[in-house]
């Protein structure tokens, strides 16, 4: 009965996605989920991010926490269009939560839309929102340990973004490390050191962003 129950909910939730995905796919609108353990700075990342993508395309995000608006408060302050999902107890976005609040944004005018998944390396693995890509974000204060503990987050995502690497004068943390444990989970994803706070990366995070937009408008 368990196997069953739970087959039927992902059934569910992977034609959830794909009503979403064919939708984004319809407004070439490029879908990014963002999801880490709370505190990494997936918010902070995102408000360096839209203030400088915003200068170029017109972004969308929406915020998942479980409550407030604190986070959607933040990104509107950078004159980005934020809706905030509060899930009332929920560890993950799903993909009808996303469609319900898609009527307030104006995807046929929204280049990037970014998705912030609610705080957790478990839940939100397991989840497809429709979006084109999945990143995660991993911050070296956390330690080495979460690329193994956590094996399904970084084998479903592409791009595992280890943020605060301006502390790691201060912190034990390898980044050769991080990189070996995440090519044996997942060979195919690639790690990017950034700092939300100094800039460092960004470059690079903001190339990464910008060619898949490209990629996406030519579909």
């Amino acid at each position: 009965m368990k196997i069953t129950l739970e087959k039927n909910v992902m059934e569910n939730n992977d034609r959830a996605a794909a009503f979403n995905r064919q939708l984004f796919n319809k407004t070439k609108t490029l879908v990014i989920n963002i999801m880490s353990s709370p505190g990494a700075g997936k918010t902070t990342i995102l408000e360096r991010t839209v203030a400088e993508l915003s200068k170029d395309y017109h972004i969308g995000v929406i915020e998942g926490d479980i409550a407030t608006e604190r986070d959607a408060d933040r990104i509107r302050k950078k004159g980005v269009e934020a809706v905030q999902i509060a899930t009332e107890g929920e560890c993950h976005l799903d993909p009808r939560m996303v469609a319900k609040v898609l009527p307030e944004l104006d995807l046929d005018a929204i280049d990037i839309l970014f998705i912030e998944n609610v705080g957790n390396l478990v839940c939100p693995s397991e989840f497809d929102l429709g979006q084109n890509h999945r990143v995660v974000v991993l911050s070296t204060p956390e330690g080495n340990d979460k690329i193994p503990k956590y094996p399904l987050m970084f084998h479903v995502t592409e791009l595992a973004l280890i943020n605060k690497v301006d502390l790691l004068p201060h912190v034990s943390f390898d980044l050769d490390k991080a990189r070996e444990d995440l090519r044996a989970i997942q060979p195919n994803s690639r790690l990017m050191p950034i700092s939300a706070k100094s800039g460092e990366g960004f470059e690079t995070w903001i190339d990464w962003i910008r060619a898949n937009l490209e990629a996406c408008q030519k579909h």
